[in-house]
């Protein structure tokens, strides 16, 4: 707003310049000398103009939550217009004739009734002009306010929505973890200790990365391969887990726990569903400018009932890369020949 006020005060100031310049100009084509004369001239009806727009301005900016209804707001201005018609020439007039007092002259000028008619006519002109000016400049900045605030509650909105799926996704791992632990603390002392001393790791990287909705790649791996190690010890005998990084690309922005679930997918609903051994291959690669997170296995299928989406987890990896991403980011199941399945996610990723 500062700004505008500015711009405003820099055209005002220039388009008074360029009325006492021109006022000149046309005074010396029939005089060579006075030529303080039309410079008093502008000056006093630019003095006298800037005061009453400043004294309009301050008592009517209380009516400014008008704008929304034009109608309301001219007619709270055009209470002032009688007030211009009455003070401006007294104002500017008394002026003139001040200083030509001064100088030893007398200022010269028409019936009082003639100039009081022409002066109101410029100064209902002047006003109509001023008036518009001055509704356009305070709707374009509420336009901008509530377009400002709109972006911040979208903001705070997104922010909520992320945070929700965050601390939902969360548990919901932290509870298969324990889950699958309960199912070996009977059964295998020594195994179970050590899923929990996997299980800690995990815990460890998901709290160092704190309420933060984006981490770099390599902190994603960290929790994912701590996650790997914990479902591999289980299934030991039945899975096997490989790995294909660009190290180039570990400094990369991804959302936090987006690759977690995606391997959560797989055990759940492949290997744990199975006796034969299961391939799974975890890729993390560029593709233009986008970065290509990859798990494929070589035995799940898509489900044929319900949601594609493949559970809570998946649905709000969908949800939170919509929220961060919008349309920039793609994630998709595929169906693998002549078996497994491929759960691919795209993000933008600079150079």
């Amino acid at each position: 707003m500062q700004r505008t006020r500015t711009v405003i005060a820099i055209a005002w100031v220039l388009f008074w310049t360029l009325m006492i310049t021109t006022s000149v100009q046309e005074y010396l084509r029939d005089h060579d000398h006075g030529v303080w004369k039309p410079i008093l001239w502008e000056s006093s009806s630019a003095l006298t103009g800037t005061l009453l727009l400043l004294a309009q301005r301050r008592y009517t900016r209380k009516h400014d939550h008008l704008l929304h209804s034009p109608l309301r707001w001219f007619a709270r201005q055009l209470v002032w217009l009688p007030v211009y018609w009455v003070a401006f020439v007294p104002l500017a007039f008394g002026m003139r004739h001040a200083v030509y007092a001064l100088a030893g002259e007398r200022y010269p000028h028409g019936g009082w009734a003639s100039i009081y008619l022409y002066e109101d006519i410029k100064m209902t002109v002047f006003f109509c002009i001023f008036a518009t000016i001055t509704f356009g400049v305070l709707s374009f900045h509420a336009m901008l306010e509530e377009k400002l605030r709109v972006e911040r509650a979208n903001a705070s909105l997104r922010e909520a929505q992320l945070l929700r799926l965050s601390q939902q996704m969360q548990p919901h791992f932290l509870f298969n973890a324990l889950n699958t632990i309960s199912s070996l603390m009977y059964s295998d002392v020594q195994r179970a200790d050590a899923m929990l001393v996997q299980l800690s790791d995990v815990l460890r990287a998901t709290l160092d990365v704190g309420e933060r909705h984006l981490v770099p790649l390599e902190t994603e791996l960290r929790i994912l391969r701590g996650y790997a190690a914990l479902m591999a010890e289980r299934f030991s005998d039945r899975v096997t887990i490989s790995w294909h990084i660009d190290d180039a690309l570990k400094a990369c922005p991804v959302p936090v726990m987006s690759m977690q679930p995606l391997l959560e997918n797989i055990f759940k609903h492949t290997v744990e569903k199975r006796r034969q051994p299961t391939a799974i291959s975890i890729t993390a690669q560029r593709a233009g400018h986008e970065l290509v997170l990859r798990l494929e296995d070589d035995a799940g299928a898509l489900p044929t009932t319900g949601t594609a989406c493949g559970g809570i987890g998946v649905r709000n990896l969908r949800e939170r890369l919509d929220a961060l991403y919008g349309g920039r980011a793609a994630f998709e199941l595929v169906a693998l020949s002549p078996a497994g399945v491929r759960a691919e996610v795209r993000l933008p990723c600079a150079s």
